[in-house]
């Protein structure tokens, strides 16, 4: 009997080494496939920001050593990177004044988009009128209406009240066709914000002005900020509403690049430049607004 209970000990510290070598491999197939993992998304990033990489080395070779070769040749020989391009770039008169009127365009047309956006969307939310469900359901319908259609009516309408090629109408366009989306977004946001916070604030005596201030525009600042993300970048990268209703002598920037473009020659060294030129804002503006950019979309997954 005791040499049993001896041998019993024994025996099972004998079978412990067993499961702990198999979870020791398992923990080195789960490693591996993480690494794995993460190398493939390593690999899939460069692959997908090697178009970018090559037009920003592009951007600081001349236009001698651009036709010589293409962008890779900097990797050997850095010596032949130059800012000579922005320095051009920047010294041409109409790509300064068209980066003042892309702002002079982005900025009123995003704030009009958030501002209207987010009343219409409170009150399609929380307010109750005759036909209120039915008059959402014509603005989720206007999502659905592509630019291209409104292109021609809205242009003569704009001659005949004297908009046409002027920043007011290019800024009144990309408000009308931001709008839709704004107010979806919004309204569907706000219906998720407490009832009994909103009573509450009324029992304290709020009215619906303040209500909307003090309780609904804080709660949606996460929205608010991820729209104004998305309509900022949308007017500030368009170019088709740009070359209809903008001002010929004082484009934006898209249009002014495409007018840079030379008869012969594929006009890289100015196009690479004033690409990343035109890229620097919607950057700083993106990563301004990160974090609230990221609340507001995980929120609205969430939901």
């Amino acid at each position: 009997m005791s040499a049993a209970a001896q041998a019993r000990p024994e025996e099972r510290a004998g079978a412990r080494p067993a499961p702990r070598a198999g979870a020791r491999a398992g923990k080195l197939a789960a490693g591996a496939a993480a690494g794995a993992v993460r190398v493939f998304l390593v690999l899939a990033a460069l692959f997908w920001l090697m178009p970018t990489l090559g037009l920003l080395i592009s951007s600081f070779l001349s236009p001698t050593d651009l036709n010589k070769g293409g962008w890779w040749q900097a990797l050997t020989a850095p010596t032949r990177l130059t800012a000579d391009n922005y320095e051009r770039l920047l010294a041409n008169d109409t790509i300064t004044g068209a980066l003042l009127s892309t702002v002079a365009i982005a900025v009123p047309a995003t704030l009009l988009v958030v501002a209207l956006g987010s009343l219409a969307g409170y009150a399609f939310a929380w307010l109750e009128f005759p036909g209120r469900d039915w008059l959402f359901l014509v603005v989720v319908g206007l999502l659905v209406v592509p630019v291209q259609v409104a292109l021609i009516p809205v242009s003569e309408l704009f001659g005949a009240i004297g908009l046409f090629e002027t920043t007011a109408g290019v800024v009144l366009f990309h408000t009308a066709f931001g709008l839709p989306f704004a107010v979806f977004l919004l309204r569907n946001f706000f219906a998720e914000i407490p009832r009994e916070l909103l009573e509450a604030a009324r029992l304290d005596g709020a009215g619906e002005l303040r209500l909307f201030a003090r309780v609904v525009l804080p709660l949606g600042g996460p929205a608010i900020a991820s729209l104004g993300i998305f309509q900022f970048l949308w007017v500030w990268n368009d170019m088709l509403v740009a070359l209809v209703f903008a001002d010929s002598a004082n484009p934006p920037i898209t249009v002014a690049l495409q007018q840079q473009v030379r008869q012969f020659g594929n006009n890289i060294d100015v196009l690479a430049p004033g690409a990343f030129l035109s890229m620097i804002v919607p950057l700083v503006v993106f990563f301004a607004f990160q974090r609230q950019f990221v609340t507001g979309v995980m929120a609205g997954a969430v939901k």
